[in-house]
């Protein structure tokens, strides 16, 4: 009898692999209804393989006379690449992230970095994901302008005070402002669409800058943000600390950030909590899309368990490959998941807002060009991130769409590490196989094998 179940087994997993391999979920099957579509397939996967666009870097001139200058003192920049035809005037706005300085001594660091000076910029970055000028890769925003503006002051363009003694420049609000001033003198004051879109410490700027772009626009252009894996929450390390509020503290406090915070978060919170999404999202009066991982990867790696809060490395071999995280590990993230949903419930409750809340462990899923639209890209209810965003912000369905818990989703596109996400990630290839056979195989080892896979089963559920 155990050969025979082991065979069964056997063929089960050849054809699963063999399903995989095929390519199991295509996006031919996704409801149709984008801008642009091939007739060919051998024109779109030709149009696929041309080469990425290559879009250069422009300095603000007019920046430094508003004292609007990076951590070191240089000129702000961003990189723009011109619409046409339906998209010419519609203007896309990406903020650029890259985490935060919190003392004198990692700011004097960070201005000799490209996320401090402009002096270290690369003169060209390539547009993809969300940024890309190829309909079959990005079917809502292909043809808009595009821009990123580049981030160099170190507290999500909101802070505005300086240190001379340590020649340092924290002019993020300055930043932000001159340049929406410098695009709206190159067209953008003309838009009739507009979308603020930001990742990570970017992803943190749209939300607390949301407002302040709708205001700039007449009523009648549509105005709509988002915030790509911006929802960094207060929660408790793995120590029972506080790892990120400490962190925030001191961004908050360095660069005088309270001076710009929302006021009617500072009625009622200090300015560190009001540094926090969780607290602000709920009042963000333009509409908004939350593009979050529950389980997002940098928190896991740089928030829940630092190597501060886990100077033994207990942790290390789970951050390193999720599947081999124990019970009390997997329950400590699920509770941080809880806590993900519980932060954005308010916010959800409004039919202007959006929601794309996977349960995968990424960040930044609107930049790269895998997770944003691609044949094996993450999806929720047969949906691509490219496809909710686009639905949502041309109001063709709402687009309200929350995971189930880990291992569930199996389009994830995971970001492993050994040590902290800022300093080693590799990515690891669609878990879509490896969950689907290993979640397969522990149910039907479950009765022939031992109890101890009994219980592994029920928690990785």
């Amino acid at each position: 009898m155990k050969h025979v179940v082991w065979w069964w087994l056997w063929l089960v997993t050849v054809a699963l692999v063999a399903a995989d391999a095929n390519g199991s979920q295509k996006y031919e099957k996704q409801p149709s209804s984008l801008e642009f579509q091939f007739a060919d397939k051998e024109d779109a996967a030709a149009a696929a393989a041309a080469p990425e666009l290559m879009v250069g870097l422009t300095l603000i001139d007019s920046a430094a006379s508003k004292g609007a200058v990076c951590l070191d003192g240089t000129l702000p920049g961003y990189h723009l690449h011109g619409g046409y035809g339906s998209g010419a005037n519609s203007w896309l706005i990406q903020l650029e992230g890259g985490g935060w300085c919190n003392t004198i001594r990692n700011c004097v660091f960070r201005k000799t970095t490209r996320r401090g000076s402009s002096k270290y910029m690369e003169k060209q970055l390539p547009f993809t994901g969300l940024l890309s000028n190829k309909p079959q890769q990005n079917p809502d925003f292909f043809n808009w302008n595009r821009v990123k503006l580049r981030y160099c002051d170190g507290a999500s363009f909101s802070g505005d005070s300086q240190n001379e003694a340590a020649q340092l420049q924290f002019r993020g609000q300055r930043i932000w402002l001159a340049a929406m001033d410098e695009l709206m003198s190159k067209g953008m004051q003309k838009a009739d669409k507009a979308f603020l879109s930001g990742c990570s410490a970017g992803g943190l700027a749209s939300i607390l800058h949301c407002d302040e772009f709708r205001d700039m626009f007449p009523e009648t252009t549509t105005v709509k943000c988002l915030s790509d894996a911006g929802m960094f929450l207060d929660a408790t390390d793995v120590s029972g600390g506080h790892t990120l509020r400490n962190f925030y503290a001191g961004v908050v406090s360095l660069q005088e950030v309270q001076k710009n915070l929302p006021k009617t978060c500072l009625h009622h919170l200090d300015p560190t909590s009001c540094f926090f999404p969780q607290n602000l999202v709920a009042n963000v009066k333009t509409p908004m899309f939350l593009l979050n991982a529950a389980y997002d990867a940098w928190q896991v790696q740089a928030s829940l368990a630092p190597r501060s809060a886990d100077p033994h490395g207990v942790w290390n071999e789970c951050k390193g490959n999720y599947a081999l995280c124990n019970s009390s590990q997997i329950q400590f993230l699920q509770d941080f998941r809880n806590q993900m949903l519980n932060a954005v419930s308010d916010f959800s409750k409004s039919n202007k807002n959006g929601l794309f809340i996977n349960s995968c462990f990424a960040h930044c899923q609107s930049e790269r060009q895998d997770t944003w639209f691609a044949d094996d890209s993450p999806l929720l209810g047969n949906r691509a991130i490219a496809v909710s965003v686009g639905d949502w912000y041309f109001d063709r369905v709402p687009v309200k769409a929350i995971d189930c818990a880990y291992p569930c989703d199996n389009t994830c596109h995971n970001l492993m590490s050994n040590e902290d996400l800022s300093s080693s990630v590799t990515y690891s290839q669609s878990t879509r196989l490896s969950l689907t056979v290993l979640n397969l195989l522990s149910v039907l080892m479950v009765p022939i094998i031992c109890s101890g896979c009994i219980m592994w089963f029920q928690y990785a559920q």
